[in-house]
């Protein structure tokens, strides 16, 4: 904890002077394994709380504030929860120069985008120039700045993840808010500073209130930009992800049902489920099966589900029996149910939003879509206590919580002038309060974050929930496969746990690059494709879901892009998932059909050279392969194209 103990790790303005040069006092002691450090500036008392992850010398904390007078504070302003420098190997400023920054010597920062229904979403390695400059390179005296811009924290431009690197040697930053957040990363000639918060705050407590804004995590790291990543996974895997699913070493594998479709034909097909054996874990039961005057529909892009949210009755018109008779027959099943919300988001025609309008904000100048204010504790105890009853009643096993919209003019279309950024920061703590009642009145619900996708990506909710479906890229049912290995390819660097859907064109290439370490077989969304269509096609389902089923822990341990992201169709993509853990691991790969190459070689990293390893490819061939062949001169694979692979290596007694 020494780093912890020597510095403060925040700063912030009161009424315009830095809060440290202020008089205030100090205390610090230890709570279990985590460092409490508390500040009491005049009537403000900042509870700065610490913990060490030791394994990975990697640190985590986050701010709570309180006013603890009789009469408002100043205003607070300028609030970093994290403002720390960090040394760094040393660099001397670069003066102008007709030759770019070269990659052996200068510091990079890897910053991924977030989602936005694109092919590059979560990229992590974007080599672009604007005049003699490279955007992901950062120079003595320059910062570099980052943010949301919505009020959703992985959407667009950003996620709130960053790797700085400087020849092998660096820091993975991860900024925990669920709402706006803002980072700065600065060069020194032998440091980098890293500043992170809530953005655009300017506010005053009332008397007795508290909040907390946002955590930070921050990990060194020796090696390459791969051993961080990898190291970065493994924290995650331990200490950010759902205890359930990293224990299984993989997230559910569902089947996938529009809510607009009736309850028979659900029931009907879950018959053929049980009947063939098909290992799902989890029946989903997507948006469309809420709101008293909603149509049945065959899909969302069919569907007026959206001019619904809000009204969470089930609809009687789809679903005679309030859909107890489908919850009936998936646990009969002998499967898990998944249900479709979104519980922070209405219209203004629902009845809630009419008897109840104080627990709504509006856009300033737009009304057709509400947002529930967890903020409110009136709201709130009305959000907790409907989804309670309806998971009790409908025995829900995984919530799934959608979030189409874009809050942040909500948030601010509600904030006093020296309030500003006070409604998102009550909203964003009553979010996590909401996740975390859930888990605790249900212990083995699972909670599935999604918001249009994967915008809502941060180590706070990765902490509670998992993207089940992290791109909004996959709704159309016959969407461009080479997006999905483009995904593949860039949100494991990240992310740990995560899935996405196969569409609904039964084809071996287009489902071998949906798998991850969840994965949900969209062949049963439609209700056009009855039981008929799904029995003609039962073996390919049966095939893929069984070869799924048998590879998708090695998706868990540690991961190698081994080709560059690309979504042209003339190339091939590879990706690596190796096992340390038991000296084995899977290489999946991709010839294009435009490829005019018949065949390719992949150096794999993780190896020990001085073994035997047996290659097993899952459609049948097998061969041994020297250690020292495969992680120097690579392995390799011939391939008619638009064709895919999957190789399954292990270390082999014979040598």
């Amino acid at each position: 904890m020494l780093f912890a103990k020597t510095k403060n790790l925040f700063s912030f303005n009161i009424d315009g002077v830095s809060a440290f040069d202020t008089e205030h006092c100090y205390e610090e002691k230890f709570n279990g394994n985590a460092l409490v450090k508390t500040y009491l500036f005049g009537g403000l008392k900042f509870v700065n709380t610490v913990k060490k992850h030791e394994k990975y010398g990697a640190y985590e904390w986050v701010n709570h504030i309180e006013n603890v007078s009789d009469k408002p504070s100043g205003i607070i302003s300028d609030l970093w929860d994290c403002d720390c420098d960090f040394a760094i190997e040393r660099e001397e400023k670069r003066g102008p120069s007709a030759f770019l920054p070269s990659a052996d010597s200068s510091t990079r920062i890897y910053a991924p985008s977030g989602s936005f229904t694109g092919v590059y979403e979560f990229f992590a390695d974007v080599d672009k120039a604007e005049g003699n400059e490279m955007v992901n390179y950062i120079s003595v005296g320059q910062t570099k700045h980052y943010s949301a811009t919505t009020g959703r924290s992985s959407e667009g431009a950003n996620a709130p993840f960053f790797n700085v690197s400087k020849n092998g040697k660096g820091y993975v930053f991860a900024v925990g808010w669920t709402g706006c957040w803002e980072c700065e990363i600065s060069r020194g000639e032998q440091s980098i500073r890293f500043r992170s918060k809530v953005k655009d705050t300017h506010f005053r407590l009332l008397p007795g209130e508290s909040v907390r804004t946002s955590s930070v995590v921050v990990m060194p790291y020796v090696g390459d930009v791969f051993d961080a990543q990898n190291k970065w996974r493994r924290l995650v895997r331990e200490e950010y992800s759902v205890k359930s699913i990293a224990e299984a070493h993989h997230g559910p594998f569902c089947s996938l049902f529009w809510g607009g479709t009736r309850s028979q034909s659900i029931i009907d097909k879950l018959g053929l489920i049980k009947k063939y054996d098909l290992p799902f874990d989890y029946i989903w039961l997507d948006a469309g099966w809420y709101g008293r005057n909603a149509k049945v529909s065959e899909n969302e892009f069919e569907s007026d589900w959206w001019a619904h949210v809000g009204d969470w009755s089930v609809n009687r018109g789809i679903h005679p029996n309030g859909l107890k008779d489908v919850s009936d027959a998936v646990h009969g099943a002998g499967k898990r149910l998944l249900l479709w919300f979104e519980t922070e988001r209405a219209r203004p025609s629902t009845d809630i939003a009419k008897e109840h309008p104080e627990y709504f904000i509006a856009n300033s100048g737009e009304d057709v879509h509400l947002l529930l204010n967890l903020g409110n504790p009136l709201a709130f105890k009305y959000c907790f206590e409907q989804l309670s009853s309806i998971i009790e009643e409908l025995r829900v096993d995984c919530y799934r919580q959608d979030f189409n919209i874009d809050p942040l003019n909500h948030w601010r279309s509600a904030d006093a002038e020296d309030r500003r950024g006070i409604t998102e920061i009550k909203h964003i703590n009553g979010l996590y309060k909401l996740l975390d009642m859930l888990l605790e009145k249900f212990p083995s619900l699972l909670i599935d974050n999604c918001a249009s996708g994967g915008r809502r990506i941060d180590v706070e909710m990765m902490k509670r929930s998992v993207a089940l479906w992290r791109s909004d890229y996959q709704c159309p049912a016959n969407y461009k496969v080479e997006v999905s290995q483009c995904h593949h390819s860039t949100f494991n660097s990240w992310l740990v746990f995560s899935g996405t859907g196969t569409g609904r064109v039964y084809d071996e290439s287009r489902v071998r690059s949906a798998y991850d370490s969840s994965l949900n077989f969209s062949y049963t969304l439609s209700e056009s494709d009855g039981v008929e269509v799904l029995e003609r096609n039962v073996e390919f389902i049966k095939k893929y879901a069984d070869e799924y089923v048998s590879i998708r822990d090695y998706f868990c341990e540690d991961f190698y892009p081994l080709t560059e992201v690309s979504d042209k169709k003339d190339v091939w993509c590879a990706t690596q998932f190796n096992r340390p853990s038991a000296n084995d691991g899977i290489v999946q790969v991709f010839r294009r059909e435009k490829s005019p190459c018949e065949s390719a070689r992949f150096v794999l990293r993780g190896i020990d050279e001085s073994k035997t390893y047996l290659i097993e490819d899952l459609d049948g061939d097998k061969a041994l392969i020297k250690g020292e062949v495969l992680a120097k001169t690579g392995l390799e694979v011939r391939l008619e194209r638009r064709s895919a692979k999957i190789f399954k290596y292990v270390v082999c007694d014979q040598q």
